[in-house]
């Protein structure tokens, strides 16, 4: 493992982290599937409050961060939910109340929705990240720093 110092704004780190809920749940997690995830600093893969609990660590730390809805994922935001006609799904996806599905934007890019309720030919989708409104315990072990 190379330690070249101390995680700054210019770093690219190795890390495991534990994203929990504030009763204890997991809610992501790289260990799963033992894959640590890579980021370089400022890239846009964490929010600035999320890089901001990793500034100064080193390889080999573990640390815990309780961070606020505000500063994890923000508060939910009504304008990110919208009602579809059903007859947008097809049979191979017919919208259930709890399901996570893929939209594809007009650039191209996939983003998550949950379907969170559905009645007569209305489907509710709620776009918010699924944490926004949530408070969550950030924990992590640095594992290298380039």
């Amino acid at each position: 493992m190379s330690d070249v110092g101390l995680i700054n704004a210019d770093s690219r780190v190795v890390l495991h982290f534990d994203l929990k809920l504030q009763d204890g749940s997991a809610a992501d997690s790289t260990r799963v599937n033992n894959k640590p995830a890579q980021l370089k600093m400022g890239d846009g893969s964490l929010t600035a409050n999320f890089e901001k609990c990793l500034l100064g660590l080193k390889a080999g730390d573990k640390k815990e961060f309780s961070l606020t809805a505000d500063d994890a994922f923000g508060q939910p935001n009504p304008d990110n939910i919208h009602h579809m006609s059903r007859s947008r799904f097809g049979q191979d996806t017919p919208a259930e109340a709890g399901m996570i599905i893929a939209f594809t934007q007009p650039d191209g890019t996939e983003i998550p929705g949950i379907v969170r309720d559905v009645a007569g030919d209305s489907v509710t989708i709620d776009f918010n990240h699924p944490l926004a409104g949530q408070d969550v315990i950030f924990a992590v072990e640095i594992l290298e720093i380039h």
